[in-house]
């Protein structure tokens, strides 16, 4: 500390030193609380303690909590501290209550009432000790207190520069924690003409705070832009000899600089011809010194240059109305597109995706095309490769389209898996949007279901469905396409959903050549439904009852697999209802009535792109929104008849989320979540009730009473735990409400769809859910529920849906309120909602050389998490595995050299990064117990993640 020299406090100097000499962490344990004892007997004890005394002792209190010990005392003296004339004694006071006084303490108004006194001294040095600790805390109650006094000495003539600077960093923080209370109108004219002062230090504090008013009202604060490009106009032609204070490498205020240009994107091109001229020769000065020779070969000077000149860029492309500007701009850049330096590319690639969208400068982005390919293909960075897919998406137009289609098909077949599923879906807009000949488009599609099927959603295979069925003219050749496709002996099963569907509209239209025969056709596809999931299966089923009516000839071969009784009694129910109800169809309906029920598909409607709104959505960095096309259409599914229509989904919702809503009925019946038969509410939640429907299906958990005070209700947490590994049941059960949950995640979202079931005779009034999320949770999930109705009739349920983002990792979870009118009475329910770090994990497959590799890189201590543990579950294989896999993460087979063990990859998700995660799980039949090893490539990770699974098993 460097108040122990200049102040002499020889006992805190000794205190220190008798810290560092401790040989181990139970000497300086002891040391610390015999020091703890003393300083505590002085503060209770000695009522003649002087400002030294305390400020040594509060000095020692400080130095043990930065040691990492919990200190519970010693607030009040630094408060006392806070009123000494003597600069040290007031600097420590403020330091401890910077540091160690959280801003919801009951000692915060004597403190705010402290600084509201030294705001008012003549002494600039108290004020400026009052200000530094404002901006430290930056409380509500601050905000509320000193709101009127900040402004008014940030614009006094009486306060000196250090304290104007002080002044104003200290209202830009006030400004982002509570800018209700932050009201500066009358002083805005002379807040704005500090960007005028002499002194630069003043106008780089008042820039950014300048800025963030701009951003809350730009009409009030318009006049600062002509000052702002008067200051800058002055900084880009002055010398670095001219303003050398605050030159950093041959940069004139490189730092005021940037800023300066940032305030100016807040507003259109300056409307007065002069501030205008004067601000495009600032710009095209700027870039003629980014030409001239480098004045130094430190990285710091071309740093320095380089946050200008992108800044300057950035604003001409905010303008965009100079044509010169623009494509000096892009020529610029262009040079950076082969730099050294990662990050310049990187830059350079991400402002030419926003030139590319002017028509000013678009032809000049196109001249790059070749270049921005080998990046493509060449670059070490995978962000760097991003942001070359986002400028070759962002160039394309109808002249360049199949070339660059073309070369992001051959990268799609080695791209980063993170990169992908964005990479198909652009692929997928440029090839409609500039389809010449809608073959080239079918083609296109096509081989990116080949070459990433996995990453090809359903809005992609859906959308190449709609084109097909709308356009005469391709459908002869879509068939003859997908049925030679089909062919390959790894057909991805998106390729077998674009088949079947195809083929059962248009099938007879490859049917006269002896090699796509009817039967041929039926055989090949199959030869593929004993590999497909059951939305597959269920789709091919309608292809097949569809061939019957097209080719009447294979009519018994397809009544005879609908008869089998893996379609029969299948355990899937809508397969089983499918092949029902398809046979009786084959069976009893004359030719007429099949031709009407079976008939091919209308064209669609027209409505937005749901490919487009699902890019959007993902809302890469780099590419602005309108470099998408705005002219292209979707045609909507129509509800008729036929196959399994693939309708595009709703663009108001991020994440699809299949939750089948059965209706309230007549008689009171109840079937939530749609598992089954609806069965009447037995009203105490006895047999045959919804309770042991549910129960019996999920294993929920029943649990009776209710909680006013804010806690858990019993059950709850027990609920909770069960969907660490599962996505849908009951989250929570009592004599009057039954509460399901089905969940659907993807990279950083969630959406989580909740029933509410009213078990009993009566009405629920007064309904309402509240999502309550933590102050500490704020920071690191957001969460947005959609309203549901406050009346819940008897043996009705009501639905609500909850979305979700993660930020950053968090450990507890929102909690569910409920409060309804029973009978006159008040009910409260409190729960968790059922939302775990390990949901936006996506499972990874990796093979063994890769695993361990990475496994054996993750070596830091901070990285792993291991646990030994009893288990509570029979050690079945296929449990473990379902569970494993339910959690979020792969299953990754004949990796580790014991077979017994479960070896496990994913990749968990936030809106600020993407991060490995490595499980390896041993199992000990003959003991009974578990040894769990995480591993994550951040720190802490492991720890909630082994936190959440240790139950599990």
């Amino acid at each position: 500390m460097p108040a122990v020299k200049g102040d002499g406090m020889r006992g805190l100097a000794v205190f220190i030193s008798d810290i560092r000499n401790c040989k181990s962490k139970e000497a300086e344990i002891k040391r610390i609380n015999k020091e703890l004892a003393n300083i505590r007997s002085k503060f209770k004890g000695d009522k003649t303690l002087d400002g030294y005394q305390k400020k040594k002792y509060v000095c020692k209190l400080l130095f043990i909590f930065l040691l990492g010990h919990d200190i519970d005392f010693g607030q009040m003296e630094a408060v006392n501290l806070l009123s000494s004339n003597k600069y040290t004694e007031k600097q420590i006071g403020y330091l401890f209550i910077s540091v160690m006084v959280s801003a919801n303490n009951e000692l915060m108004k004597l403190v705010i009432q402290s600084i509201k006194n030294d705001l008012g001294s003549r002494n600039p040095i108290h004020v400026t000790l009052a200000l530094q600790c404002v901006a430290n805390i930056g409380s509500r109650e601050m905000a509320e207190g000193l709101g009127t006094d900040i402004p008014k000495l940030l614009v006094s003539g009486d306060t000196i520069d250090a304290v104007k600077q002080s002044a104003a960093l200290t209202l830009l923080r006030l400004l982002r924690t509570s800018p209700e209370f932050i009201q500066i109108g009358e002083w805005s004219s002379r807040v704005i003409h500090l960007l005028n002062d002499q002194h630069m230090g003043v106008v780089t504090s008042a820039a950014s705070l300048i800025e963030a008013l701009v951003k809350k009202n730009p009409d009030e604060y318009k006049g600062c832009v002509s000052l702002a490009v008067s200051r800058l106009s002055r900084i880009v032609t002055s010398s670095y000899t001219d303003l050398q204070d605050y030159t950093y490498y041959f940069v004139p205020a490189p730092w005021l600089s940037v800023k300066l240009l940032r305030l100016l994107q807040n507003y259109p091109p300056p409307e007065d011809p002069a501030v205008r001229t004067r601000l495009t020769e600032c710009l095209e000065t700027i870039l003629n010194k980014a030409q001239e020779p480098p004045k130094s070969k430190k990285v710091q000077h071309s740093n320095a240059k380089n946050a200008v000149l992108f800044e300057a860029i950035n604003l001409i492309i905010h303008m965009d109305s100079d044509p010169n500007l623009l494509v000096r701009a892009c020529n610029q850049l262009g040079q950076f597109l082969q730099h050294r330096e990662t990050n310049l590319r990187y830059l350079a690639l991400e402002s030419m995706c926003l030139l590319a969208t002017s028509e000013f400068s678009h032809e000049a982005v196109k001249k790059h095309q070749e270049t921005v390919v080998t990046a493509l293909k060449t670059e070490r960075d995978v962000s760097v490769r991003q942001r070359a897919v986002d400028l070759l998406y962002a160039m394309c137009d109808r002249t360049n389209a199949e070339e660059i289609v073309g070369e992001m098909l051959d990268y799609l077949e080695s791209a980063d898996y993170s990169i992908r599923e964005e990479m198909v879906l652009k692929v997928a807009i440029l090839a409609e949007k500039y389809a010449v000949d809608y073959t080239w488009y079918v083609d296109v599609i096509l081989n990116l279901i080949r070459i990433s099927g996995d990453y090809v959603s359903e809005e992609v295979w859906y959308r190449v469905i709609q084109i097909v069925i709308n356009r005469d003219d391709v459908q002869g050749y879509a068939a003859k396409t997908v049925f030679e496709a089909l062919q390959a002996p790894a057909c991805h099963e998106n390729m077998v959903k674009v088949g079947g569907y195809i083929l059962g509209e248009f099938g007879n239209l490859i049917a006269g050549d002896s090699r796509s025969s009817p039967i041929v056709q039926f055989q090949l596809l199959h030869s593929k439904y004993h590999l497909c999931g059951p939305g597959t299966r269920g789709l091919l089923l309608s292809t097949y009852i569809k061939f019957v009516n097209l080719f009447p000839e294979i009519k018994n071969s397809i009544q005879d697999v609908l008869r089998t009784n893996n379609n029969l009694r299948n355990s899937e129910v809508e397969l089983q209802q499918r092949a029902v109800e398809y046979l009786q169809l084959s069976t009893v309906a004359s030719t007429d009535v099949l031709a009407t029920v079976l008939e091919e598909m209308p064209p669609f409607p027209e409505r937005d792109s749901s490919i487009l709104a699902k890019l959007k959505k993902k809302k890469p960095s780099g590419v602005p929104e309108g470099t998408e096309p705005k002219e292209h259409k979707i045609p909507q599914a129509h509800m008729s008849n036929s196959l399994d229509t693939p309708a595009a989904a709703p663009l108001d919702n991020p994440i699809p989320l299949s939750v089948p809503i059965s209706p309230p009925s007549s008689s009171g019946s109840v079937d939530l979540l749609g598992l089954g038969t609806p069965t009447a509410p037995s009203g105490g939640g006895g047999d045959g009730g919804i309770g042991s429907l549910l129960v019996d299906v999920f294993g929920g958990v029943t649990s009776n009473g209710t909680d006013s005070s804010g806690n858990l209700t019993p059950g709850a947490e027990e609920g909770y735990q069960k969907f660490i590994c599962k996505n849908n049941g009951v989250l929570f059960e009592n004599d009057l409400l039954q509460i399901g949950v089905k969940t659907e995640f993807r990279a950083n979202l969630g959406r989580l769809g909740i029933f509410y079931g009213n078990k009993t005779s009566f009405q629920f009034t007064g309904f309402q859910v509240d999502t309550h999320v933590s102050e500490d949770l704020q920071t690191k999930i957001t969460c947005q529920q959609k309203p549901v109705g406050t009346v819940v009739d008897s043996g009705a349920q009501v639905q609500q849906v909850i979305n979700i983002e993660i930020i950053s990792e968090f450990t507890e979870a929102p909690t569910l309120q409920i409060s309804f009118l029973y009978s006159g009475a008040t009910q409260r329910i409190n729960l968790k909602l059922p939302v775990m770090l390990n949901k936006f994990i996506d499972a990874a497959e990796m093979d063994s050389t890769t695993f361990f590799t990475r496994w054996k890189a993750l070596n830091n201590p901070n990285q792993e998490c291991q646990r030994i543990f009893k288990g509570s579950f029979a050690m079945d294989t296929e449990q473990i595995k379902a569970k494993l896999l339910g959690g979020g993460f792969s299953v990754c087979e004949n990796i580790d050299p014991n077979p017994d063990n479960f070896v496990s990859a994913g990749v968990l998700h936030s809106r600020s990064a993407q991060i490995g995660c490595l499980l390896r799980l041993e199992p000990n039949k003959e003991a009974q117990m578990y040894r769990l090893t995480i591993r994550t490539n951040k720190d802490g990770i492991a720890n909630i993640l082994c936190d959440l699974f240790d139950k599990q098993f």
